[in-house]
């Protein structure tokens, strides 16, 4: 069983999304941006989400996770909740 371990930071516009991406790859801390401007309940944990399956997740954001990168962030994914860049940060199984 596949699994994998993400965390996220949820805003409401692709703009606000991008700029919040060149922060994180500007060397901000990821965890410090989600607690500061995530909409989602996981920003007061850095935005993590722990680990899940395929299929727990809505399915854009369940496409990165299991098929991107793992260790950088990607984003802005839209989904009907607004816009998140997600970062793996682990991916198990086959």
């Amino acid at each position: 069983m596949v699994k994998a371990s993400a965390r996220h930071i949820l805003v409401e516009t692709e703009a606000g999304c991008l700029k919040l991406k060149e922060q994180i790859e500007g060397g901000a801390d990821f965890a410090k941006v989600a607690a500061a401007n995530s909409k989602c309940p996981s920003g007061r944990d850095g935005g993590a989400l722990g680990e899940f399956s395929p299929g727990q997740m809505v399915q854009e954001f369940d496409t990165v996770v299991f098929n991107a990168e793992v260790g950088k962030v990607h984003g802005p994914v839209k989904t009907d909740f607004g816009y998140h860049l997600i970062e793996i940060t682990s991916r198990t199984g086959k």
